[in-house]
């Protein structure tokens, strides 16, 4: 692009939100043009998050304050509660056509039936729900840079599906047979005040939450039986570690026609041997969270079973980044044509 694109970032006050500024800060072509809050309209970013107080910000300003067609976007991520994105969208988009958008909530990411299912109301904007398409890049790269609204994956998803999907696809893995227990920090659950977060209430802890029913079931059921194309169900339960950032995904497959956990290790390498931001790990070698922390990389390592047959894969990632932000950035990459790592190629912040 010859000039820079003018960006908006919808719920700047969230932690998904503001984790998109401080990657668009350092992106060379693009400018943050408006950003968005609710009850911290009126402020400055530096008031919410000091952080910011050396760069030049727009103020905060409430989301009817936003005049779609006069401010001429490029592109807008709504970085907004579940179930108020639909509306958002819809309007902005009809206001704005030449609007790109990256939407980080889960309004968009699955089928209308399976949104009215699993949210327990229809959906605001079928027409753009079906529109939309699925933000996991290295799967859906193509689509991605034609599209006008990406669902931006959520971060467990993310994390299990880079994981599983080349396996799956293969038909390397039994699909009925996939056990995914993940664990993610505190930010995974925003920034809204809750007494179920309170520093009292979970340091000290590790607790699962939301067994047998969590809503990422639904995406990841969507995916991997599109990359294996046969029905999948799969066992997942998510647990709340006391750590700010980071997602551990250990997975549990068994494999097909004698694979192992050599050949699984080789299909993953395969895939992703193009992929900036996934590392497939030697054999044997498991991933930490520390080694992702705040960058956009997916770290991926399997590990044989002691039963003939049966591997146990690793993933690890930054949720606010390549889990969120980071992977939105991407998308936005592709969509207005830029080199897709651009503002994203940096080193895990370790210690």
């Amino acid at each position: 692009m010859a000039s820079k694109a003018k960006i908006a970032v919808l719920g700047a006050s969230g932690y998904t939100g503001s984790e998109c500024v401080r990657l668009l800060l350092r992106h060379p072509h693009v400018t943050i043009a408006a950003l968005t809050a609710e009850r911290r309209a009126g402020q400055e970013m530096r008031d919410v998050f000091p952080q910011f107080s050396p760069y030049p910000l727009p103020r905060l300003v409430p989301l009817d304050g936003m005049d779609w067609a006069r401010e001429k976007l490029d592109l807008v991520f709504c970085a907004l509660p579940h179930a108020t994105t639909q509306k958002v969208v819809k309007d902005l988009l009809a206001r704005a056509p030449q609007t790109k958008v990256v939407d980080l909530s889960a309004d968009f990411r699955l089928s209308p039936a399976a949104y009215a299912r699993w949210y327990g109301h229809e959906h605001q904007a079928p027409e753009l729900q079906e529109e939309a398409v699925y933000g996991l890049v290295e799967v859906y790269r193509a689509e991605i840079k034609k599209a006008r609204l990406v669902a931006n994956p959520g971060c467990y998803t993310t994390c299990a599906q880079l994981a599983l999907i080349p396996l799956l696809t293969a038909n390397a893995i039994d699909s009925d047979e996939i056990v995914i227990d993940a664990k993610s920090g505190m930010t995974g659950a925003g920034r809204s005040a809750k007494e179920a977060m309170l520093f009292s209430e979970v340091s000290e802890g590790f607790n699962a939450y939301d067994v047998g029913h969590h809503r990422h079931m639904a995406e990841l059921d969507q995916e991997f039986s599109k990359a294996a194309g046969r029905d999948v169900i799969v066992t997942f339960t998510p647990h709340l570690v006391p750590m700010n950032r980071g997602i551990l995904s250990t997975i549990y497959v068994r494999g097909t026609g004698g694979r192992s956990a050599e050949d699984f290790q080789a299909i993953l390498s395969k895939a992703y041997a193009e992929e900036a931001f996934v590392h497939v790990l030697p054999l044997g070698e498991v991933p930490h969270t520390r080694h992702v922390r705040g960058s956009n990389m997916t770290f991926i390592g399997v590990t044989k079973d002691r039963v003939a047959g049966r591997a146990i894969i690793g993933a690890a990632l930054d949720n606010l980044v390549k889990g969120a932000s980071g992977q939105a950035v991407q998308n936005m990459n592709l969509m207005l044509g830029l080199p897709e790592t651009t503002g994203l190629d940096q080193v895990a912040l370790f210690p």
